[in-house]
């Protein structure tokens, strides 16, 4: 059997979803089998820094950045601070699920859970993630992009061909932070305004009377595993499946597993989850949420989550439950994927001889 692998569990972040990420990380820290594996905690925090989460250990505290030295030209390990086997990020939003982080890791060599830097810089930016499922063949729901507050009124014409509601939403960020409801034209300037403090990027994307369905991907391209449907039902005086009520409010949403979906619609979903998995060349794991309009029962793209909440209340490890995989189950096919996607990569030539 060996030793346990090393793995660095890597939570926190500089992003206005940093408390997530805790929660997600308590919950992944706690489903890694002991007799398997030895967790490294690492927390990014606020300011940026790298912090080693080992009370236990002489070298907790501030973790230098020589901890991530690359590997060796055999694949092993040079002596480092961190000295893991495998990373698993559960950074959510900018400057940790944007590519970012995985990027460093590529150029430090060292294998990581989850999807690369392209999915995951891709599926980051709603309007970008937008176009490529368009092109896909994957439907998206009317939206326009801005860049700045200033140019809604150079775009008051595209505006008119929106009904209210309209959701108004940063347009690289998560959790539904900075998000609002727009059900008057008058309030959208003052959302607008708000979107912008948290991005560069804003979103105005059409309403519409429809069930939010979300479906869990686990594996890489061709050999794919995608979950039974799941369908938030916003509850407790909600007007949209917001921050609070995904995380702080226990009486915010219900999930509801299996979606109330015809079995033809739910085939439909799962087959649309992957073909937008492998559009963004996504790896390991992601949820993709979907609206289906009441009437016509068409779906549409909503965003891709490449690394999708693991807190007590997150969609992804309740969708994949209800199929018959556990968390533990869970993390060692993921922890399985990320050092076999590195041994791939790792045997590719980097000289023309």
């Amino acid at each position: 059997m060996g030793r346990k692998l090393r793995v660095a569990v890597l939570f926190g972040g500089r992003s206005s979803e940093h408390e997530v990420s805790l929660a997600s990380a308590k919950t992944v820290m706690g489903g890694l089998d002991p007799a398997r594996y030895e967790v490294r905690p690492i927390r990014i925090d606020r300011e940026g820094r790298w912090l080693l989460e080992d009370s236990g250990s002489k070298t907790a505290g501030l973790l230098p950045f020589r901890g991530l030295e690359s590997r060796r030209g055999d694949g092993s390990s040079r002596r480092s601070l961190l000295a893991v086997d495998v990373v698993f990020p559960v950074l959510h939003g900018p400057m940790g699920e944007d590519g970012t982080v995985q990027g460093l890791l590529e150029v430090a060599r060292i294998p990581y859970v989850g999807c690369g830097v392209l999915a995951s810089a891709v599926g980051m930016d709603k309007d970008v993630a937008k176009r490529l499922a368009l092109q896909a063949g994957v439907p998206v729901l009317p939206h326009i992009l801005l860049r700045s507050p200033g140019e809604l009124s150079g775009k008051r014409a595209l505006l008119r061909g929106m009904k209210v509601p309209v959701f108004v939403k940063p347009g690289c960020l998560g959790s539904s932070v900075g998000v609002r409801k727009v059900k008057d034209f008058s309030e959208l300037g003052a959302a607008v305004r708000y979107a912008f403090r948290f991005d560069t990027k804003v979103i105005v994307e059409q309403g519409v009377d429809g069930q939010e369905i979300c479906c869990a991907v686990l594996g890489k391209p061709g050999d794919l595993e995608t979950s039974v449907c799941g369908e938030v039902v916003v509850t407790g005086g909600h007007e949209f499946f917001d921050y609070s009520a995904k995380y702080t409010d226990k009486a915010g949403h219900e999930l509801l597993i299996p979606a109330r979906l015809a079995h033809e619609e739910s085939r439909f979903i799962r087959g649309l989850s992957e073909r937008v998995f492998e559009a963004f060349d996504g790896n390991g794991m992601a949820r993709v949420d979907f609206f289906m309009d009441r009437r016509s029962r068409r779906a549409f793209f909503g965003e891709i989550n490449t690394i999708p909440g693991f807190t007590d209340q997150s969609l992804y490890p309740a969708l994949f439950q209800e199929s018959g995989l556990t968390i533990p189950k869970i993390l060692d096919r993921l922890i399985a994927l990320a050092l076999e996607r590195s041994r791939r990569r790792g045997a590719l030539r980097t000289s023309r001889r």
